[in-house]
């Protein structure tokens, strides 16, 4: 779900940036109204999940579509640590990531857009919703149809950009990130049932 460096014209790709910084800067606001010792915490948390997302995300795994999959981690990451936190972990593993050669700098918003606002957004509303019911049942959907609707967004900054039709990239775009979904979505809900059992405390801090 990476657009390329100077893919976009820079007229969007600044708008992006724009709502970017703005949800930043919620971040960072709902973060300075923490309890001191809480703050702390939550910041190794988001420096462990930023440098974990950055390897995970590099790391290419064959597909039946002949397209390798990455994984994107932001589900995990706004389960444990909340939607802004997402959006945060997001745009820091992709600014180091560009720094060091992979991505590039004008296009860390639409990408943070799409990945931490969109997908991290969506996977939040849809796991608190269903996670009324069932737990593993939130997890596991909100991943999915998280990545989906992220996937949906990164479509539509194509088309807006006028580089590619909504018919052409929807039935592309539908079966392969929701196979990842799929896949991903499993791996979340074990990864979190796993936590549960041996550090629940993480789950338990206030989500920002």
């Amino acid at each position: 779900m990476h657009l390329p460096d100077g893919m976009l014209p820079l007229d969007q790709a600044l708008i992006y940036w724009i709502i970017v910084i703005i949800c930043l800067g919620i971040f960072f606001f709902r973060l300075s109204k923490l309890q001191e010792d809480q703050r702390v915490k939550r910041l190794v948390l988001t420096a462990i999940l930023t440098a974990a997302t950055i390897v995970v995300s590099a790391i290419t795994v064959p597909s039946p579509f002949g397209i390798p999959m990455h994984f994107f981690l932001i589900p995990l990451v706004v389960i444990i640590l909340g939607p802004f936190s997402g959006i945060a972990v997001t745009f820091l593993a992709l600014l180091i990531q560009s720094l060091i050669g992979h991505g590039g700098l004008t296009v860390i918003g639409p990408n943070t857009f799409a990945i931490g606002i969109t997908l991290g957004l969506s996977v939040y509303v849809i796991y608190k919703i269903i996670s009324r019911f069932n737990d593993n049942a939130g997890i596991f959907t909100g991943t999915l149809l998280g990545i989906f609707i992220g996937a949906l967004s990164q479509i539509f900054i194509l088309v807006i950009a006028g580089l590619a039709t909504f018919e052409t990239l929807l039935p592309i775009f539908t079966v392969y990130y929701l196979f990842i979904g799929v896949i991903e979505g499993f791996i979340t809900t074990f990864v979190v049932s796993l936590i549960d059992k041996l550090k629940p405390e993480i789950l338990t801090l206030e989500k920002v």
